[in-house]
């Protein structure tokens, strides 16, 4: 059976690449074929949820490639430009997201406790601007509301993973899970992981820099060692024992910082494994988590999951964007498009890894809001795009400044849309 699980998977990826673009012209996204295709491979019993131990390395390995990738994409001199409204979003408006998206699921489902109830709000928090290609790629928006919500999405991931991982950690301890750390004990690996991940992409990103100045450096093989280098700061931070994710985005930030010019195209080749290992995310939950949302699913969590994609998160982004200088079609442009997508689904994923079926009603509210926020952003992003972009002033419109890229994770770029992810730089 697993050798035709494997069949299944490598067929559907080299099907996806031959038909994808046609696909997309049916509004068919990666995440909503690949989905669908786990949910049948879980209802026709070729794999089920007992596939989830298999999955785990999937999972963290993507999760570590994602982190690393997003970080390194974003240096510091990205971010002077604008620095102020980045701030706001992920100072201010982050975590008033969290706190919002813990409170309300705390209250529709008392019987998460508190520590779960944090894991929805955290896990929901990011965005993922991947999902929303036809809005960051169209060049009738506004290069600084693309270059927004691009920081925005490369940086929230790896600001709400170690809220996650607390709170993971906390319900594990809740429930007398064998070997649980608890709260304290996921605070300080959390510290050894920013250490650890900080130092080693640091160094690894001037090493790199002095070899390729010195023609040391093989230029088709630098890709293969920054991919390497995100391994070693998540494995070298688990051994020491450190959070190894924590360390991948602290190390995808110190690289970036580090490796001068030549490092954005240095992450493409990262960039292209995580897509790829973000398809078999994708077919994981479709394998894992929606026969749980399937078998959970009630208006109330329906009702959460339209709340968290509009009151959770645009509430939080007008307040944090007071004063900044915008008009409101911006702020509410900003706000609603912070789509849900390939973080959530992999928090939710590695906490049903941890806590087992304890985590199956957090799993389930993740799980409907994360498909909600395909649909609804998928089908929203080019009319609004194209709307908001006639809105603004038409000098506005034309603005091809460039901003930081993001990673397209195996998603189809827009139609007519040849940019690559290091064009947008």
């Amino acid at each position: 059976m697993e050798l035709t699980v494997v069949v299944v998977v490598a067929a559907s990826i080299f099907l996806w690449g031959l038909v994808s673009a046609r696909l997309q012209r049916a509004d068919l996204t990666a995440p909503i074929v690949f989905t669908l295709i786990g949910a049948v491979v879980a209802l026709t019993g070729i794999a089920g949820p007992s596939a989830s131990e298999r999955l785990k390395p999937v999972v963290e390995i993507t999760l570590v490639w994602v982190l690393f990738a997003d970080a390194a994409r974003i240096r510091v001199q990205d971010l002077r430009r604008g620095l102020g409204l980045y701030v706001r979003l992920l100072a201010v408006g982050l975590p008033l997201t969290i706190v919002a998206g813990w409170g309300l699921a705390a209250w529709f489902y008392p019987g998460l406790g508190v520590w779960l109830a944090l894991l929805v709000g955290a896990a929901l928090a990011p965005t993922d601007a991947a999902l929303g290609i036809p809005v960051v790629t169209n060049p009738v928006v506004p290069a600084r509301i693309r270059r927004l919500i691009t920081v925005e999405s490369g940086l929230n991931d790896g600001i709400s993973t170690p809220v996650v991982m607390l709170a993971i950690a906390g319900a594990a301890a809740a429930a007398g899970h064998e070997g649980a750390t608890g709260a304290g004990g996921a605070l300080l690996e959390l510290a050894v992981g920013v250490a650890v991940g900080a130092g080693i992409g640091a160094s690894g990103g001037a090493l790199l820099r002095i070899a390729r100045r010195d023609k040391w450096a093989a230029e088709d093989f630098t890709g293969i060692a920054v991919l390497a280098l995100a391994v070693l700061a998540y494995g070298a931070s688990i051994v020491a024992h450190g959070n190894g994710f924590v360390a991948a985005f602290c190390g995808g930030l110190a690289f970036g910082a580090a490796a001068g010019p030549r490092g954005p195209a240095e992450v493409q080749f990262l960039e292209q494994a995580s897509g790829l290992m973000s398809l078999l995310v994708w077919l994981a939950f479709g394998v894992i988590a929606v026969p749980i949302m399937v078998e959970r699913i009630n208006p109330a969590m329906i009702l959460y999951a339209v709340l968290s994609l509009t009151i959770i998160r645009m509430v939080p982004v007008a307040l944090a964007l007071i004063g900044a200088g915008l008009d409101r079609n911006t702020i509410l442009f900003v706000g609603w498009f912070g789509p849900r997508g390939l973080a959530s689904l992999v928090f939710a994923l590695l906490a049903l890894e941890e806590l087992g079926s304890a985590a199956d009603e957090a799993v389930a509210v993740v799980a409907v809001t994360v498909l909600l926020s395909v649909i609804a952003h998928g089908l929203s992003a080019t009319p609004l795009a194209s709307k908001y972009g006639r809105s603004t002033a038409p000098q506005k419109h034309r603005d091809a400044a460039p901003h930081p890229g993001i990673a397209l994770r195996g998603l189809p770029r827009q139609r007519g849309d040849a940019t690559a992810p290091d064009q947008l730089h």
